[in-house]
Formats: C-alpha cells, sequence, structure tokens
C-alpha cells in the first residue's frame, strides 16, 4: 500500500489516522489517530460515533492508554512513532480518488458544494489537470460536520507552485471569495493552535498574516496542503538514520525557503546563533513534518526557532544536523525583531 501525506487509513478496530510524510516502514505506515469511535463522540457516520482528537500530545495519550501497538521505537527516526501496521488496514482513503467522486455527484451538502468550489477555482485559475488535486480531512472520510473546513491537497512541486501563485493573486481579487485571514479571525485560529503550539499573539499575527495556503473561501476556512510526488523524492526508510540529540533555541536568517510550501517543508539556515539548549554545527536546516509550520519565513528573514536538534546521518556517509519542528507544544518559528 503506498499511502502519503493528505491520505486517511481506517484500521480493523475503527480508528481513523492521518497518514504523515512519504517515507514508510516495510509494511508500516506511519500515521496518528485522528477519529476514534466514541459512544460520546460528537460527529456521526452511518450507525458509529467518532470523537476527533487534535492535538499531538492528546493523540499520544490515547494511543498510550488504549491503543499501545500502533506505538513502535523506529530505529531509523531513533524515536516512538504511530506505525500503523497494513495488515491492520481496511480502508484507504485518497484524495483525488475523492475528488473525482464529488465532482460525478448530482446532490451535494454545503461543505461538499464550497470544496468543489474552490478545487475548481484553483485548477482552472493555476491551470492544472484535475488530478493534482484532492480532497482531505473530515470530508474525505464522512466525520464532517456544518463548521468543517475546506482541507485539500495538491500534488507535484511545479503544479504546488502554480497553485500558490494563483492564490497570491486571488486573495487580492474580492470577487474571487478568497480572502486572508482578519486580525480578528487570526485570533480564533491562535486560540485553536496555542493548545498544540505556544507563542505569543504578536508573534503569530506577522508570520500567518502573510500565508496563502490558510485563509477563508465564502466565509469559510480552507487549509491547502503540498505534497511532492512519489518521483520527486529518492529518500527510504532507511536511506538517512537521525538521532535526537536534544531541545534547541536558535536565531537564524533563512537562505533558501524554496520547500517551505510542502509538507514535510523544509528551510535551509545560515548566520546561526544557538541562544539556549543544544549546540552542534553544522546546523543545516529547519524541518517539520506540520503544515502549520508552511510558509513560516522567506528567503533572507531572520527567524528564531525552538525545536529538536537531531543528527542525520545518510548512506552515503554525509552527516549534518537539523533542527525539527512541531513535536512539543513548545516547538515554533518566528520572525525576529
Amino acid at each position: 500500500m503506498k499511502a502519503r501525506e493528505g491520505d486517511l487509513i481506517e484500521t480493523l478496530d475503527g480508528n481513523i489516522f492521518d497518514v504523515k510524510g512519504l517515507v514508510h516502514p516495510p509494511k508500516k505506515v506511519i500515521a496518528f489517530i485522528r477519529f476514534t469511535p466514541d459512544l460520546n463522540g460528537e460527529r456521526k457516520r452511518d450507525n458509529t460515533r467518532y470523537r476527533k482528537v487534535y492535538p499531538l500530545h492528546e493523540r499520544y495519550k490515547l494511543l498510550q492508554e488504549r491503543f499501545p501497538q500502533y506505538l513502535v521505537f523506529d530505529a531509523v527516526f531513533n524515536q516512538w512513532l504511530c506505525e500503523v501496521p497494513t495488515e491492520m488496514v481496511k480502508g484507504h482513503y485518497q484524495p483525488t480518488k475523492y475528488l473525482s467522486k464529488l465532482r460525478r455527484k448530482t446532490v451535494l451538502g454545503e461543505l461538499e458544494e464550497q470544496t468543489l468550489r474552490l478545487a475548481h477555482l484553483l485548477q482552472k485559475s493555476a491551470a492544472v489537470k484535475w488530478n493534482a488535486i484532492g480532497v482531505s480531512g473530515s470530508l474525505l472520510v464522512g466525520l464532517h460536520t456544518p463548521k468543517s473546513d475546506i482541507d485539500l491537497v495538491v500534488y507535484g512541486s511545479q503544479n504546488c507552485r502554480k497553485v500558490c501563485k494563483s492564490l497570491m493573486s486571488l486573495v487580492k481579487d474580492e470577487a474571487s471569495g478568497v480572502k486572508s485571514y482578519t486580525r480578528q479571525e487570526l485570533k480564533s485560529l491562535f486560540d485553536f493552535r496555542s493548545k498544540d503550539t505556544a507563542m505569543k499573539f504578536e508573534d503569530f499575527v506577522r508570520t500567518e498574516s502573510r500565508k496563502v495556503l490558510q485563509g477563508r473561501f465564502h466565509q469559510r476556512d480552507y487549509f491547502i496542503r503540498c505534497v511532492k510526488e512519489w518521483n520527486e523524492t529518492d529518500e527510504k526508510h532507511g536511506s538517512a538514520h537521525y538521532e535526537p540529540l536534544g531541545d534547541a533555541r536558535i536565531r537564524a536568517t533563512v537562505t533558501d525557503a524554496s520547500q517551505a510550501i510542502f509538507t514535510p517543508c523544509t528551510y535551509q539556515i545560515g548566520d546561526i546563533e544557538t541562544l539556549e539548549g543544544k549546540r552542534v554545527e553544522p546546523l543545516r536546516e529547519i524541518v517539520s513534518f506540520r503544515g502549520r509550520f508552511c510558509e513560516q519565513a522567506t528567503e533572507g528573514e531572520k527567524i528564531i526557532a525552538n525545536g529538536m536538534v537531531e543528527r542525520v546521518q545518510k548512506m552515503s556517509k554525509e552527516e549534518y544536523f537539523r533542527l525539527l519542528l512541531g513535536n512539543k507544544p513548545a516547538d515554533n518559528m518566528i520572525l525576529a525583531v
């Protein structure tokens, strides 16, 4: 089974997981639990109620307490990860297949209609093929609510860059329905994300107000995930090994932000100053598997970041260090002022 970022999988015990990244161990999928059957859950599909689990620490807690069989110490990443054996998967939900199905439907709910409208707008304005766009999130598995976001995925580097360029124009066109978040709307987003990522509101506003992969489309929140195609990455599970060395807080200059729109996202950095924690050289890049850290900075900007320092050892014997963001609430990346 080839699963990638944006896909969701359902296990034999009824749990639904969102897939992380494109690199997975043999016969397993790195994913995190997102919906779990719960008699008191607020979401319902067929005759089963589900509870959504979003903050990362709550996901780990649920796995530790009820589904420890999915927590595995991965020797490649040198940390405990949620890895679902493919033999436990009974459903594989793929965004492009769902969008194709949605386009053929004759009767649409409000979220379905708005999702399809935004997908069509991006497909036309960016001049990308329909098979480059998909629908993810709760709608993909039929567990959406009237307030659910529009959650789209775009595949392929060239397609993603076209969509981002198109969004930059669309947010300036009032007739498009695509708008950047207002300060008040950012406050609501901040209140939600601060449960999982700690930072000051003003720092949050400075960064998030510039992003185009998130915003509002006709009064509904949207988030667009950019994912590379399979042939655009040569990394396999085990072709590099990662060793966590400790937390650090750094100040640096972004030297290359060309991979900032993708999930996972990467920022090449220079002029590095370690403010607290683990000091290493050469610290080459900042990486995150979480979509919230996309579009965080552009080339030439100075940033301050908190995360986990990792040693990267490749099969080619190349060795360097990176700062990984997103595993802890204290992890963040802000513009330095």
